[in-house]
């Protein structure tokens, strides 16, 4: 992974797949999925995340709406990289993906795809635009603990 980190065209590319052809673009709306409406003052960012959750894996994630490159790129990685973890494992990822945005260490192997967004932090105003499905996953995640927790 760390030949692809030294390549910014490379980095470019993966975001303009996942923003050509985001992952996990539809809502379902079933029953069994958690919802939560994400959206920024600062950017055309207006997306619904939901996910079901079920025991302590996420079985599924998805999102729809409207979203910059970077907010809908960011919110397709992590569909595809937090699907099927434990909320566990997920936390994790997530840490580490504030972690690398934030400028700290973090685990590259770990963040996979999501690494495209590692230059994210050296830009204030598009910090929110990469993390907005990240925080709405993360409000699912807390919810879902919150229920399980009474």
């Amino acid at each position: 992974m760390s030949d692809l980190l030294k390549n910014p065209a490379i980095l470019r590319e993966i975001i303009m797949d996942h923003y050509q052809y985001p992952r996990n673009h539809e809502l379902t709306n079933q029953e069994g999925y958690r919802q939560v409406h994400m959206a920024s003052e600062s950017c055309i960012d207006d997306i619904y995340v939901e996910a079901k959750i079920n025991q302590q894996t996420i079985e599924d994630i998805r999102f729809d709406g409207v979203a910059c490159t970077l907010g809908t790129a960011s919110t397709s990685i992590m569909s595809e990289l937090l699907k099927g973890k434990t909320i566990a494992d997920a936390r994790r990822i997530m840490d580490e993906y504030y972690q690398m945005i934030d400028g700290k260490e973090y685990d590259e192997d770990l963040l996979q795809e999501a690494v495209a967004f590692q230059n994210v932090g050296k830009q204030a105003n598009r910090i929110k635009c990469a993390t907005i499905g990240w925080k709405g996953m993360e409000e699912l995640l807390k919810e879902s603990e919150d229920e399980h927790d009474q």
